[in-house]
């Protein structure tokens, strides 16, 4: 293999961009495929998961691997498109041996795996051949938390299943990684791992991987969070994603997380959960850019270049007159971003507000809020009730994810392209 170092730690391969031969970026590496032997001969290195378009996952045999660098890896140009599904024998280093709880042969002493190395041998073959791992507990003149690299053959303890293993190392692979791409990885994982991965998480970050993941992986999650725990992630979500999810629990387990929830969080949730599901109050979120009449259309723009605002809740600002939290004072009109953009900094937004298209109604059905987008060639509309109040704004994000059949997002993760298996790539995986 052209330009591969003698010792790669895998740990690093996560998220670097991988190459066909003729320089064109064809996806990202997201773990590594290894094969556990009988002691004490080391793991046999299969092969690589990409994520390639569509946040699909595929296999590439480490035999097609022509070079490894820092920052890229280059193949053969072969890649077969078929999903990736990991088979009973495999091991993915990064989400499956990171924090894993391991012993010296020798001392039986317990430590931490932090990551892997592999190395090439002269056959082409690569063998996972060092552990690095941390110290758990001090022990005479060693320090609590030493880090030290060890050959394969002087720790056990991979094969055996180990309960309340950490997720601190698998997170910090993916530390960089978008919500939406995460969500695909954590989708994945087998079931142990999912709720060590989601315990591991922040509560503002396990609040945006939910927001991703198929409804059935949600409500997975949120059950083996605890109930305190729970409230907090639910408090985090927007609060439509959060009505959403607790409409799929049974009503005894919703009001309890509502119960739990602090009340200002609660109060929208539970005013979503009044509506239908597929109506445009059942659709909405309660947390528009709301702005007073007197807001400059400088202030305004400060708003919606917020890095954590939905694209589609950016396109547009809405004029309310106080109180500005939803349910608003009176609704006085939208003001679009590219208007925003037209006019002078001072200038006030209720000068330039666009009175002239009816806003929705909570009770419009889902097909008449998509048609009410598309004809106005819109984003985002706002719902507004019958006093003239402006109770919150359906976005095309979520009129899509309710046209969509149910099961969209898990379609979407598990659906294997009907491509003939690889010859190659069965016969490396067929022998460990």
């Amino acid at each position: 293999m052209s330009g591969a170092p003698t010792r790669v730690y895998i740990a690093r391969l996560a998220g670097i961009a991988v190459f066909d031969p003729a320089g064109d970026q064809v996806g990202r590496v997201r773990d590594v495929v290894v094969g556990l032997r009988l002691a004490p001969r080391p793991p046999r290195v299969l092969g690589l998961v990409v994520e390639v378009a569509s946040r699909r996952t595929v296999f590439l045999p480490i035999t097609r691997v022509t070079v490894i660098e820092a920052d890229a890896i280059i193949f053969d140009g072969r890649l077969n498109v078929r999903r990736f599904s990991k088979r009973e024998s495999e091991t993915l280093v990064i989400a499956e041996m990171l924090d894993r709880t391991i012993r010296f042969s020798e001392s039986g002493e317990s430590v931490s795996v932090v990551d892997v190395a592999m190395e090439p041998t002269r056959t082409r073959d690569w063998l996972v051949t060092k552990v690095a791992v941390r110290r758990r507990t001090g022990r005479g003149l060693r320090r609590r938390g030493e880090s030290l690299v060890v050959d394969w053959d002087a720790v056990e303890g991979f094969s055996a299943v180990e309960h309340g293993q950490g997720a601190a190392g698998l997170i910090a692979a993916f530390g960089q990684m978008k919500a939406a791409d995460l969500a695909n990885i954590v989708h994945e994982l087998p079931a142990k791992r999912r709720t060590e991965v989601a315990a591991a998480l922040d509560d503002e970050r396990l609040a945006d991987v939910l927001e991703e993941l198929p409804e059935d992986d949600q409500v997975e999650i949120l059950g083996k969070l605890g109930v305190e725990r729970a409230a907090d992630v639910l408090e985090a979500m927007g609060p439509d994603d959060a009505a959403d999810l607790l409409g799929e629990l049974p009503t005894e387990q919703r009001e309890r997380l509502l119960t739990l929830m602090e009340p200002q969080d609660a109060a929208p949730v539970r005013r979503l959960l009044t509506y239908p599901d597929y109506s445009a109050g059942g659709l909405m979120t309660t947390d528009p850019v709301i702005v007073p009449p007197d807001a400059t259309v400088a202030e305004a723009l400060a708003l919606i270049r917020r890095p954590d605002l939905n694209p589609a809740l950016a396109a547009q600002v809405y004029v309310c007159r106080a109180p500005s939290a939803t349910p608003t004072g009176q609704y006085l009109g939208t003001v679009h971003f590219q208007k925003l953009l037209r006019e002078p900094p001072p200038t006030l937004v209720s000068g330039i507000v666009d009175t002239e298209l009816d806003p929705l109604r909570p009770t419009m059905s889902l097909e008449a809020v998509a048609m009410f987008l598309a004809t106005y060639n819109l984003v985002a509309g706002a719902v507004v009730d019958e006093n003239g109040h402006l109770l919150g704004s359906v976005t095309i994000d979520d009129v899509l994810d309710h046209l969509l059949p149910e099961d969209w997002r898990e379609t979407a993760m598990d659906a294997a392209a009907e491509v003939s298996a690889d010859p190659e790539e069965e016969a490396l995986r067929g022998t460990t």
